[in-house]
């Protein structure tokens, strides 16, 4: 038997609160990034965040910035840099993770399978061919080959250049 180690988890399982109560797309402070929150950016229009129980290896959340439930609700300029920094995102994860292809699309309210329902994001989901395998359909278990940190470590260099280049 092998053992399968998700220590990230275990504030999930046991149903801790980690960050605090709030929004995780609104993590406290303004920082352009925190590991500690999985925030890999964030300006006054969006916020990227590493999904800290992912579907695959490098699954990120983007976000606007202000708090809203509906892609209905954004205004013409937020929906330009969302989608935007959707495809940005999209960029990096190709470049350091070279995924075969991508999942992205937002569940708009909790019916339709938002876990988050009251702020509107996207998942951008990267996938490779055989990724996912029996363990997924039998067990309902994911296995994810890289530690979410060492994710956080690879693709952070490439978000605070891009949040220093939209700084410009």
């Amino acid at each position: 038997m092998k053992t399968l180690w998700t220590p990230w988890r275990i504030d999930h399982v046991l149903k801790n609160v980690v960050n605090g109560g709030g929004c995780i797309f609104e993590p406290a402070g303004n920082a352009s990034h925190a590991k500690e929150d999985l925030l890999l950016y964030r300006d006054r229009d969006c916020v990227v965040l590493l999904n800290r129980f992912p579907y695959a290896n490098g699954h990120l959340l983007v976000a606007p910035a202000r708090h809203i439930s509906c892609i209905t609700e954004l205004s013409s300029d937020e929906n330009l840099q969302v989608m935007k920094m959707v495809g940005q995102s999209t960029a990096i994860l190709k470049k350091h993770l070279n995924p075969d292809g991508f999942n992205i699309g937002c569940n708009l309210g909790a019916i339709a399978g938002a876990g988050i329902a009251d702020h509107l994001h996207f998942h951008v989901v990267p996938r490779w061919t055989g990724d996912h395998n029996f363990i997924t359909v039998v067990s309902e278990v994911r296995t994810i080959p890289e530690h979410i940190e060492t994710t956080f470590d690879r693709l952070i260099p490439d978000f605070i250049s891009l949040y220093t280049n939209n700084a410009q």
